[in-house]
């Protein structure tokens, strides 16, 4: 794996029931940027996101994580996940939650309050998390996928249902652990929060249909915003997909 990368995916084929999300995907994630992986709902963000951090079961090809087989034992301290769903206790304070983490990945006991410290919630550290804010919920997940001082931090959707502000506040903490070292991988479908991003993977269909940078998204398609953009894209994806349909066909004599 190149040195400046976290992740090579090559040739990845995942089938769920008799749907098939992938037929050969290729992707690479650089490391110490956030790049930020849109798309509508069920374009497979998800399904590429567990086969990186080795909990989904794949058909064919291979994923290589921080230069190990993903869902390596030896990445269970190097990679952290953070799911669209809950993933702290409600009848536990900030703290308690973080400490269980934290005993269970073996961290140093003062990684609790550092981290809290960095999402912001050192104030609230002892409430139960049943009473925090949706906003402070989404730090406290933040807060436990870093608890283990991970090198790389994949994130799902980890700021929907906030308002622009808490929005703001969350990609600020995320730019501040990318000048760290960190390297993060977030999915979103809110198309403003790819200028946000240092690197941009927009999926559509279960296929990478640009990989590019906020600017070069732009000025590739001329559009003023990442919405114009995007549906310039999948106008642009949809137009080559039928040419090739149609070259096919022509080859076939169909």
């Amino acid at each position: 794996m190149m040195n400046n990368s976290s992740v090579e995916v090559s040739q990845l084929r995942v089938r769920r029931g008799k749907m098939r999300f992938f037929d050969g995907l290729d992707v690479s994630i650089p490391r110490g940027q956030i790049t930020g992986l849109l798309g509508p709902s069920g374009c497979g963000k998800t399904t590429l996101m567990r086969s990186i951090v080795g909990v989904q079961r794949v058909e064919s090809g291979t994923v290589t994580v921080l230069g190990e087989p993903a869902g390596s034992r030896v990445l269970r301290h190097r990679v952290a996940y953070g799911t669209q769903d809950a993933s702290a206790y409600d009848d536990l304070t900030i703290r308690q939650n973080l400490r269980y983490v934290g005993a269970l990945l073996g961290a140093p006991r003062d990684a609790v309050d550092r981290v809290i410290a960095d999402v912001g919630l050192t104030g609230q550290a002892d409430q139960l998390v049943s009473s925090l804010s949706g906003g402070e919920g989404s730090r406290v997940s933040l807060a436990m996928a870093l608890v283990g001082s991970p090198e790389l931090v994949v994130l799902d959707e980890p700021t929907v249902g906030l308002d622009p502000l808490l929005r703001a506040e969350l990609w600020g903490q995320f730019r501040g652990l990318a000048e760290r070292g960190v390297t993060l991988l977030v999915s979103s479908h809110v198309m403003d929060e790819a200028l946000r991003c240092d690197r941009l993977l927009l999926m559509r269909a279960g296929r990478i249909i640009a990989d590019t940078t906020p600017k070069g998204l732009l000025a590739d398609t001329g559009a003023e915003d990442p919405d114009a953009a995007f549906l310039a894209l999948i106008e642009r994806d949809q137009q080559q997909h039928l040419d090739t349909r149609r070259s096919r066909r022509e080859e076939t004599g169909e």
